[in-house]
């Protein structure tokens, strides 16, 4: 059976509707990594970075690295719409921001594992650092890219008597200022 359209929208108000829930999402990630960052800026200027071996400063230089392209990559969208705003280009945005935001979540996965390596190297030792790093990274995998996956190909299946709409009647979307019309 064919996936029912649930919600009553054109698509520019799907994919305003889109781009809201996107920036949403960047507004959860970006603090995250801009704390990060902002860590790993501070730690040169610590009076133990210069007992650092080249293997902690080398992890210390990418990770640095990694959250600044996280960064960027999470901010890139509001750049992007600023950019080409009124342009009549709002699904491009919404199609490459999504990329955007995907790649910035790479990024930040790796990010995230460095820092962890290097915290764990310095306090206990290399193999305990690499050995965190790895559960790390797997652990940003498995929730930011295994997981969704597997939640598409369930909800696909349908949870609903084997259809993806329920079998019950949507409720009504009420329009600014109007009457309820169509289906959520």
């Amino acid at each position: 059976m064919p996936r029912q359209r649930l919600r009553n929208e054109t698509p520019p108000e799907r994919d305003d509707r889109n781009f809201a829930e996107l920036l949403q999402e960047l507004r959860v990630t970006q603090t995250g990594v801009q704390i990060l960052f902002a860590f790993l800026l501070t730690l040169a200027f610590t009076y133990r970075f210069p007992s650092l071996d080249d293997v902690q400063r080398t992890t210390y230089v990418v990770t640095l690295m990694l959250a600044m392209t996280a960064t960027v990559l999470f901010t890139a969208p509001a750049a992007l719409h600023r950019l080409l705003f009124r342009r009549g280009a709002k699904r491009e945005i919404v199609e490459i921001s999504s990329r955007l935001a995907t790649a910035g979540l790479a990024a930040l996965g790796l990010a995230l594992a460095g820092a962890l390596m290097l915290v764990v190297d310095v306090a206990v030792g290399r193999g305990a650092g690499i050995a965190i790093a790895v559960w790390a990274f797997l652990l940003c995998c498995g929730l930011w890219g295994v997981l969704p996956h597997v939640v598409r190909r369930h909800a696909g299946r349908g949870r609903y008597g084997g259809t993806s709409a329920p079998s019950h009647s949507p409720r009504p979307v009420r329009k600014r200022g109007g009457p309820p019309s169509g289906a959520e």
